[in-house]
């Protein structure tokens, strides 16, 4: 069979279109579930070898703490993404989504709350397992806290500022830091000096998860997997034409606040921090409850 000139060019572009678009499933099965289901297996194997957390990790079981951050995560980000689709701060393509549909989002983004969380959780805890431990203490504990806590306070302060005063070409911006930094200065005020104890461990934690997530969000904004509004960003890229500096913030300060949260609330150093009642409940659980961390 004979093909025209423009059959073959329509054929050749449908393919080209073909090969770059990725659907939202698509780049969750590629980037996202391969290393958390190498996590578990490690995990498994860690298992079967008899690796458990450090004593200083055992305030509460690792799959306790992972399925909670699941559950906070899902409840506080539902809302905060639902307002940015609806205002069109970002952007899904409907050609690339099941169109199952939550208020303005799609299924898979829920996907991506639950695969991320768990990803970072799972890899917290593996750190944990295998880090040395940080026994040395922090000689002014209320003093780190406080000022990681005032420090923060002033940017998010800046941040509804801006969200409210500000351009709309800061919006994206604004709207990440007004929304994150509420619950990092909630867990800092509750245990910076934890946190700065353990800095290996959570530095290890954030950064490593962030650029990979940072890398492969650049290549499903590429790919057209979902957009950002230039009109509400400062026109910042960390990869040029490819990630804007509000999806890479958006990846550092979610995975901040997994890593934190994972410390804490495995650090048997914060119990001594919860109110009586809630920590004999709590130890009454981890008592009968089998351990398998």
């Amino acid at each position: 069979m004979r093909y025209d000139d423009e059959t073959v060019l329509h054929h050749e572009q449908r393919l080209l279109v073909s090969h770059r678009t990725m659907k939202y499933f698509g780049f969750l099965a590629r980037f996202v579930v391969p290393p958390l289901v190498g996590l578990l297996l490690l995990s498994w194997r860690d298992h079967r070898r008899g690796k458990r957390m450090p004593p200083s990790f055992r305030n509460l079981k690792p799959e306790l703490a992972v399925a909670g951050h699941v559950g906070v995560a899902v409840a506080y980000t539902t809302p905060w993404d639902n307002y940015l689709v609806a205002t069109r701060v970002w952007w899904y393509d409907p050609k690339l989504v099941t169109g199952f549909l939550l208020g303005w989002v799609p299924i898979e983004e829920y996907s991506f709350f639950v695969l991320q969380t768990l990803l970072t959780g799972s890899w917290m805890v593996w750190l944990a397992k295998h880090l040395p431990a940080e026994t040395r203490k922090s000689r002014h504990p209320i003093l780190i806290r406080a000022g990681m806590t005032a420090a923060l306070g002033l940017v998010w302060a800046a941040s509804v500022w801006n969200l409210v005063r500000g351009p709309q070409s800061r919006r994206y911006l604004s709207l990440t830091l007004s929304w994150a930094l509420l619950p990092i200065m909630f867990q800092t005020a509750f245990g910076g000096d934890i946190l700065w104890q353990h800095r290996r461990l959570v530095a290890l934690g954030i950064i490593p998860t962030t650029l990979y997530l940072g890398l492969s969000d650049s290549l499903a904004i590429e790919s057209g997997t979902w957009k950002i509004n230039p009109e509400k960003t400062v026109k910042v890229d960390l990869i040029k034409d490819k990630l804007p500096l509000e999806e890479g913030l958006f990846f550092l300060v979610t995975n901040t606040l997994v890593a934190m949260g994972m410390t804490l609330v495995l650090a048997t150093d914060s119990s001594k921090r919860i109110p009586a009642v809630l920590r004999r409940a709590l130890a009454r659980y981890v008592q009968n409850a089998p351990t398998t961390g």
